[in-house]
């Protein structure tokens, strides 16, 4: 029988870039950037978290001032907002930025490995997603790699992760786990199915609330390549997944689907109390 646990918490995207993945350049311009995220908080977004840096494997690196320079006409104005904001950044000069700004989540695709800000992070009270990749850079690629050896890259970056970020001062209840997904993982489709098969497992391992993002991700149009491939249709199936998976956070780009998604789920096991099958 389906059991479900806590709700998952939806975390809205907001790409303030011109060359992201899936919607490169509609949400550049300040202002539009700003009336999404309204947007996505109206369709049941928890947290909405801002990008300005793309980390796809064709993207380019962009300096810190031109990050900032994207980033803070945004923040400014959202910052008083009555939801939680969340900073999706690899450099150190643009995460201080958003701690100093009210950022209540701070998402690394490195995990945090520079050093140097350790004692910020430890002295703020942000949540801290701290993603693995099997690139360990701050971009992807189109490496193709097995599912085991995937996973046991996600275990042993987390522990030792873990284990540098602890030592530091960081409190590990300000800590959040995100094993990576698409071409974070590999070029093929595999290592991200297997991961998200075994979140039990990794939940179990390390204790941690698991974030994670499948939405519109490489590994759903390669698992079945098709012209006619709807990657919102293969995306909410795997957030439904996600739905019965230990899971603290989904981050997606289409939350008003997400959202009446688990809405649907939730009322479907609800429901089973209503009838009293012959036994």
């Amino acid at each position: 029988m389906l059991k479900l646990g806590p709700r998952p918490k939806i975390v809205g995207i907001v790409n303030v870039t011109p060359d992201s993945f899936s919607d490169g350049g509609r949400y550049l311009e300040p202002p539009k950037a700003i009336e999404h995220a309204r947007e996505l908080r109206t369709a049941g977004a928890d947290v909405i978290e801002l990008g300005a840096a793309s980390s796809h494997p064709d993207s380019g690196k962009i300096s810190p001032a031109d990050e900032l320079g994207r980033l803070a006409p945004v923040l400014s104005q959202l910052s008083s907002a009555d939801f939680d904001i969340g900073l999706d950044s690899t450099q150190p000069e643009v995460q201080t930025f958003g701690i100093k700004n009210g950022v209540r989540f701070l998402n690394d695709i490195r995990g945090f490995p520079d050093s140097s800000i350790y004692d910020v992070l430890a002295t703020s009270s942000c949540m801290l997603v701290v993603m693995h990749s099997v690139s360990r850079t701050e971009h992807a690629d189109r490496r193709n790699i097995s599912a085991q050896s995937a996973f046991d890259s996600a275990c042993r970056f987390f522990e030792e992760r873990l284990r540098r970020l602890t030592e530091r001062g960081i409190a590990l209840d300000r800590i959040i786990l995100d094993p990576g997904m698409g071409f974070f993982l590999s070029s093929n489709p595999e290592p991200s199915l297997a991961m998200l098969a075994h979140l039990p497992s990794i939940h179990q391992r390390f204790g941690l609330p698991l974030f994670v993002s499948v939405s519109r991700k490489s590994f759903l149009r390669n698992l079945m390549p098709s012209e006619t491939c709807d990657l919102r249709i293969r995306t909410i199936a795997a957030e439904l997944f996600l739905r019965c998976m230990p899971v603290a956070y989904i981050r997606t780009h289409d939350v008003a689907v997400l959202n009446e998604g688990l809405a649907t789920l939730e009322a479907i096991v609800r429901s089973r109390d209503c009838v009293r099958a012959p036994g």
